[in-house]
């Protein structure tokens, strides 16, 4: 890489329907990871939020009530563009062809719940610089 300059992970939207699992993502990845994130309970919300926040990573729970996360992430593609955006899928679902059905729609990875909150925010930052450095090759 000759010039190529690999920008810090900052901007992470959220979307999270569990209370308990928002506030416990925020203070891992704002307090502890140092990012901004924008928590939204549900897909419509995300769809009207995600544009003016211009997030740099998606962090989609599986199950929602109403619209789940992979028919959040499929409505988010027509709002932002997710071909810069890495999509990471957060699940109690351990089985390999749930996970394979994540990937198909372009995940960058899968954190199975429950996470580790004093990880999390050093995992997507991981997740991150993987997805743009593969974005410069």
């Amino acid at each position: 890489m000759t010039g190529e300059v690999i920008v810090a992970l900052q901007r992470v939207l959220h979307v999270e329907d569990d209370e308990s699992i928002i506030a416990i993502a925020r203070v891992a990845l704002e307090t502890l990871g140092g990012l901004t994130v924008l928590s939204c309970s549900n897909g419509n919300d995300a769809l009207e939020q995600a544009p003016a926040f211009d997030p740099e990573l998606l962090l989609l729970d599986v199950m929602m009530p109403g619209m789940d996360g992979p028919t959040t992430l499929v409505a988010l593609a027509d709002v932002i563009d997710l071909d810069r955006i890495p999509v990471v899928f957060m699940t109690a679902k351990t089985q390999p062809a749930d996970h394979a059905s994540y990937y198909a729609l372009g995940a960058a990875a899968v954190i199975v719940k429950p996470f580790d909150p004093l990880k999390l925010g050093e995992q997507l930052k991981e997740i991150w610089d993987k997805f743009d450095a593969d974005a410069l090759d």
